[in-house]
């Protein structure tokens, strides 16, 4: 009786182990993309070209809670500037920057300043949601979250 127990009991742990691989592996095969393969040379990252677009940016949360920002993108560089809120009217200098797309209407981008490539502001957008979150470096509290809209497309569609 002892041994049917225990045999009984193995049984189960393999099924749940079971079921656990298969769960692991399905939602790791799910969630691959083509972009993020690896090939023989490494991993493959594409990048996304925003050129073209316009994208305000209207902060609700966090540093930048209240203002809002026009980021206008070209093939390499990007200019924002506040267009409403408490930063009207402060200068930004234009600045590199490089996206990528990480998932399904989601992008994320970097601003690089231009001299340097210090990084001074991290943001990723999901384009179905039309949330931001963006990382400014340089204080205690560099988070910010809002709502993005895109004023202008540019030639190449969101992933």
């Amino acid at each position: 009786m002892r041994s049917l127990k225990l045999r009984f009991a193995s049984a189960l742990l393999v099924a749940a182990a079971s079921i656990g691989v298969y769960v692991a592996v399905t939602a790791a095969t799910a969630t691959a993309r083509p972009s993020h393969a690896a090939t023989a040379s490494g991993p493959s990252v594409k990048r996304f070209n925003l050129n073209g677009y316009v994208i305000n940016a209207d902060y609700s949360l966090g540093r930048n809670t209240g203002n809002t920002f026009q980021q206008t993108y070209k093939s390499k560089t990007v200019h924002g500037v506040p267009i409403a809120g408490p930063n009207v009217g402060v200068k930004f200098p234009v600045e590199d920057y490089v996206a990528m797309p990480i998932g399904n209407h989601e992008v994320y981008v970097a601003w690089l300043d231009t001299k340097t490539k210090a990084l001074l502001d991290v943001f990723v957008m999901n384009f179905a949601t039309h949330v931001v979150f963006d990382y400014a470096p340089g204080s205690l509290h560099p988070e910010s979250s809002g709502t993005i809209t895109v004023v202008h497309k540019g030639s190449s569609p969101l992933p």
